[in-house]
Order: C-alpha cells, then sequence, then structure tokens
C-alpha cells in the first residue's frame, strides 16, 4: 500500500494522506472497460465508455489500441504504447466502486 501526501486546502498546516495499491494485473473485458487488479487483492472494473480523449490520449479512441494497455510495473498503473499512462489513484477509487471479487491470499 502506498500512500500520497498533500496539503489541506483548508488547513494548510494539515497533510492529507491517501492511501492506494499498485496495479498488478488488467485484462480488457469489453470495448473500453478494464478489469484491474490491486496488490492490495482489490479486484474491480473501470468503464471508460463515452469519455472523451483529448491531447496525449487522443489515441485511445480507438477500441484496437486502447486494447492494448499493459501494467507499469514500475509506475504501479497502466500504460499504452508510446508512453501513455494513467494516475492509479482515480483507477483506484473506481473499482472499488465497481468490485468483482476480492483476492483469496494462501500463505
Amino acid at each position: 500500500m502506498k500512500r500520497r501526501c498533500t496539503r489541506s486546502s483548508r488547513c494548510p498546516k494539515i497533510v492529507l494522506v491517501e492511501e492506494f495499491s499498485d496495479i498488478t494485473q488488467v485484462e480488457v473485458v469489453g470495448e473500453y472497460r478494464l478489469r484491474l487488479t490491486f496488490a492490495d487483492g482489490t479486484v474491480g472494473d473501470v468503464d471508460f465508455a463515452g469519455r472523451e480523449w483529448r491531447g496525449v490520449f487522443e489515441p485511445l479512441s480507438d477500441p484496437a489500441y486502447f486494447a492494448r494497455v499493459a501494467v507499469d510495473p514500475e509506475g504501479g498503473t497502466i500504460a499504452w504504447p508510446k508512453g501513455v499512462d494513467m494516475a492509479p489513484e482515480p483507477l483506484y477509487a473506481e473499482a472499488r466502486q465497481n468490485l468483482v471479487h476480492a483476492a483469496v491470499t494462501r500463505h
């Protein structure tokens, strides 16, 4: 579990800590729909249908290119060819809202 610290806009002396987990697996489960697995065992779907892709993300408007997604283990997130990637924090938040199942850890 990683933590990212930010300053509160209302109380600048208070530091907010946001927890998130690295993405360890990605599976294309539909057009513009990904199933993400996180290091903490969270498994959830993220639906990108209907999003407008602009700037560096414009190539993602092609479903075939979008399906070329892979895990970037160094960044702990998902990425596409030519270095296009996404911040893991919002992906984690959305995946947690669309849980598929919790991974079982065996020792």
